[in-house]
């Protein structure tokens, strides 16, 4: 029997699997070992943990809800082999360039709908994002709403590499969001200088006020040694908000229910 409330798996980063009412949904797949280097043109990025589940483990695959394709602490060597074995790779539409095959990519606002085994539809609606400061970002991202057609009311979103802008505030302006699993870390690069690019623990803060009855569920905290703030950050800064109630921490490996009730 499948579960009417969305199950999540936390497999490290930014990856996680999402069984919803039959529905299987993988996150920005990461599943090269820790100590695995990816050498670009004015940093190296190194991954620092091994994935709680293996790649075999997650399939099948309904889709890869996938924010971008060309860094790797998002899709790793092992990640982007497991594309073709998707039905479908949702990401930005530049992406979907890139990467052919079954990949789809969506503009801000659009959406796919996938049918559930139990018949349902889960509209996948495509969430602004932007991976920086607006005058140095690191190319298109994308974020996503999740709900199924016959309750409209219980959303889920993935926030994808993000920071705090109008466009995040948009997601909350348009969706009633339940459970947002925000990608945090407060990452850092030297092409990029000083800037963040992920959520900071005080921007997450600010994405959960906007998100005023949605659970967080932090990602893409750890795992990474470019993330420049940990969980303990993250921790403090909503004690400081008021706010500890709101965040729910997943473990590696271990299956977690999301709430899909307003949260207070």
């Amino acid at each position: 029997m499948t579960s009417p409330t969305p199950q999540l798996t936390y497999i490290g980063g930014p990856t996680a699997l999402l069984e919803w009412r039959g529905l299987r949904l993988l996150t920005d797949p990461t599943f090269d070992p820790a100590g695995t280097a990816y050498p670009a043109a004015a940093y190296t990025l190194h991954k620092t943990q091994n994935p709680a589940v293996p790649a075999e483990a997650v399939l099948p695959l309904d889709a890869v809800l996938l924010s971008h394709d060309h860094h790797a602490d998002n899709l790793d060597h092992a990640g982007r082999a497991l594309l073709s074995r998707a039905s479908m790779v949702l990401t930005t539409t530049a992406g979907a360039e890139r990467l052919g095959g079954t990949a789809r990519g969506l503009e801000p606002w659009t959406h796919v709908d996938l049918r559930a085994p139990d018949g349902g539809v889960l509209r996948v609606t495509s969430t602004p994002a932007r991976h920086g400061p607006a005058h140095m970002d690191r190319g298109p991202v994308t974020g996503f709403a999740l709900a199924f057609v016959d309750a409209p009311t219980e959303v889920a979103y993935i926030s994808g590499d993000t920071v705090w802008y109008e466009g995040v505030q948009q997601v909350g302006e348009r969706f009633p969001v339940r459970t947002a699993l925000l990608f945090l870390g407060a990452a850092k690069v030297q092409a990029a200088g000083e800037w963040n690019l992920t959520f900071t623990a005080a921007e997450a803060v600010a994405a959960a006020r906007a998100l005023r009855d949605a659970e967080i569920v932090p990602l893409h905290f750890e795992g990474w040694e470019h993330f420049s703030e940990s969980r303990s950050d993250v921790e403090d800064a909503f004690m400081r908000a008021g706010l500890s109630h709101r965040l729910r921490w997943p473990s590696p490996g271990r299956v977690m229910s999301l709430t899909m009730t307003p949260h207070d």
